[in-house]
């Protein structure tokens, strides 16, 4: 699908994805081993800002091809393409459009690569060389973004090894992050919203069941971002961090529970020095048909010497699982963030229902940033294979002017997945 093809209309866009949906049996699996895939995505963004901002509405679709080859003695390879495009009229920022009157959706128009890999299978792992998707844990510290519409992927190498039925061990070597503001770069350099995030990086990563009672996991991430800051007035390359950390994940009892401890500090290469810490204490019960949760995540303020955010950041992160859906806190603040919250998970006709609050303070002052309540519905479409229609609302109240705004979105989404 061409860039430029737009529409005036939202059902124009479910035409297109039936049409689309029409033609997939000439899609599936060849005899030989070779398989395809269909994705088409449309969202409708809306986004109210209490500031000099205008509300922002954002109709976009993203459609994504992919084709595995089969395996040949271990060898395999994949590649994927997507293309973003708006329908209707640009009434939204999205960070490359020029609309910087309006608040931000973050997904502006390309067609680009999204993976491009080689697989190489042998007994207790494989080897991955190219463009692909990483995702790590929860994807806390590293992911894919898979919520905007432009997936974040990796250019590089990883090797995964399995000694055990019980351990695996992942090692990469990323030397390219291609963003969620891709594919294509901005006429202006942009320091904090780059295409691609250049510089050399080491993800490693050891998992081990003891049993259903621990999980745990050890990491050592050395991100060395060159070409992004923390923030627009900041020097390149204050993202470059090392981050170790261990992960312990179990059930006793009936309770579900996750702790997990992390300090970061520069990287050769920094222009700051970053001293910083990250904890998690999270419990999760079933009672009444529900799934409950209640936790408290803090990303430290920094400790290293001199001006500027130096509070624990995490850059490659999927970060709009944590710290609520109106994403508020993409970067941390300089001065840490502290978030307390509880959430439940329900089924409901046939679907899902998602909801919870969230409560923000400084890691460091004591003040308090505001408040967020969540809800979310998702439906798989009856009599509709593949089919899957989703409406979320996140509602953010600030206590402090200062430094946030009242920020309402809200969110409806179709999607089919062949």
């Amino acid at each position: 699908m061409s860039r430029s093809r737009k529409s005036r209309h939202p059902f124009a866009v479910l035409a297109l994805a039936a049409a689309a949906a029409s033609a997939l049996p000439a899609l599936a699996a060849s005899p030989d081993g070779w398989t395809f895939a269909f994705d088409a995505r449309y969202r409708y963004e809306h986004v109210d800002q209490d500031n000099a901002l205008r509300s922002a509405s954002a109709q976009t679709l993203r459609t994504r091809l992919g084709v595995a080859t089969p395996e040949w003695h271990g060898l395999s390879a994949l590649a994927e393409a997507d293309n973003v495009s708006r329908i209707g009229g640009a009434r939204y920022n999205d960070t490359r459009n020029g609309r910087t009157g309006y608040s931000t959706v973050p997904d502006p128009q390309g067609t680009g690569v999204n993976q491009l890999v080689v697989k190489q299978a042998f007994a207790g792992g494989d080897v991955r060389v190219g463009r692909q998707r990483i995702n790590l844990d929860n994807q806390r510290f590293v992911g894919g973004v898979g919520w905007r519409q432009n997936e974040q992927t990796y250019d590089g190498g990883l090797v995964e090894l399995k000694p055990t039925a019980s351990s695996v061990f992942t090692y990469a070597y990323v030397d390219s992050v291609d963003t969620v503001f891709g594919p294509d770069a901005p006429a202006a350099p942009n320091r904090t919203a780059p295409a691609d995030i250049r510089g050399h990086s080491h993800l490693l990563n050891l998992r081990h069941e003891f049993g259903k009672y621990l999980k745990a996991t050890a990491y050592h991430y050395r991100l060395g971002l060159d070409s992004i800051a923390v923030a627009a007035d900041a020097p390149l390359g204050t993202l470059s961090s090392k981050t170790s950390g261990l992960r312990l994940q179990g059930q006793l009892a009936g309770v579900a529970y996750t702790l997990e401890h992390a300090w970061q500090s520069s990287l050769a290469g920094n222009p700051w020095v970053l001293d910083s810490r990250y904890r998690l204490v999270e419990l999760g019960r079933g009672w009444g048909g529900v799934q409950w949760k209640l936790g408290q995540e803090v990303l430290g303020a920094g400790r290293g010497a001199g001006a500027g955010n130096r509070a624990f950041q995490t850059p490659l992160a999927t970060k709009h699982v944590f710290q609520g859906w109106a994403d508020m806190f993409l970067a941390t603040p300089a001065d840490g963030l502290r978030d307390a919250y509880l959430g439940a998970t329900a089924p409901l006709a046939g679907g899902q229902l998602q909801a919870a609050y969230h409560d923000f303070r400084s890691d460091r002052g004591g003040h308090r940033f505001g408040g967020e309540w969540d809800v979310a519905y998702s439906h798989a479409l009856p009599r509709a294979k593949g089919w899957t229609a989703m409406v979320k609302y996140a509602a953010y109240d600030s206590a402090d002017r200062a430094r946030t705004v009242d920020t309402d979105k809200a969110w409806v989404q179709l999607q089919y997945t062949h």
